[in-house]
């Protein structure tokens, strides 16, 4: 069983969903709740997993097998729970991710094809937490893409084909449905201050419920 981690939400979404702003806003409104917050991201977070998101994200000659890539995520994601994600809520911090192990079953399960089962593994066995609260950004593929175009150059993931992308979001849009209690789906295809005051208002019912947490 995994641990429920009430102080921890985390953030998911294809490109182009919007992540790097809502984030920040969820910071925002718990810093005025008067908590203490914690902003991280995976892969990274530590100076070991950073390292690790460097060989994952670069555009090397030699792109990692599937099976690699899934390994050195979880690799990434183990240091980042033992070395800052469960320090930080020992001490009274919020943690607030950018993305988490939802990711790895959207990315490396439904579009790489990873078994999910072998994920869930991975999981039990070297992460063992869930964040209490994750809001999951849901914006159409050809929406995310031309964000993503209009951002800038793509990292090795973000070049990958439409498909795989299609393929990522039926896979959060799977993972969401089996936990709608914990994973909460935010349409990101509407004006990004409509999506703002919802999960303003998402996150506010949700700290004031485990304030004391």
């Amino acid at each position: 069983m995994l641990q429920t981690l009430p102080r921890m939400i985390s953030l998911e979404g294809g490109e182009g969903a919007g992540k790097s702003t809502v984030i920040a806003l969820i910071t925002k409104v718990l810093r005025e709740l008067g908590e203490s917050v914690v902003q991280t991201r995976e892969p990274g977070g530590t100076p070991y997993a950073e390292d690790i998101r460097q060989l994952l994200l670069a555009d090397h000659i030699e792109a990692p097998a599937k099976d690699v890539e899934v390994l050195l995520m979880f690799a990434a994601r183990a240091q980042h729970v033992r070395k800052l994600i469960l320090p930080s809520i020992a001490h009274g911090a919020w943690v607030v991710c950018d993305r988490f192990t939802d990711a790895s079953f959207a990315y490396q399960g439904a579009a790489r094809g990873i078994d999910l089962q072998k994920l869930e593994l991975l999981n039990q066995q070297f992460v063992g937490v869930q964040p209490g609260l994750t809001l999951l950004l849901d914006v159409d593929v050809p929406v995310g893409l031309a964000r993503v175009d209009a951002r800038g150059d793509r990292d090795r993931i973000e070049k990958e084909p439409a498909a795989f992308f299609e393929a990522v979001r039926q896979g959060y849009l799977t993972r969401a449905q089996a936990e709608p209690e914990r994973i909460r789906v935010i349409d990101a295809n509407r004006d990004p201050q409509v999506v703002a005051d919802e999960v303003r208002e998402i996150v506010t019912a949700y700290a004031q419920r485990h304030l004391s947490a």
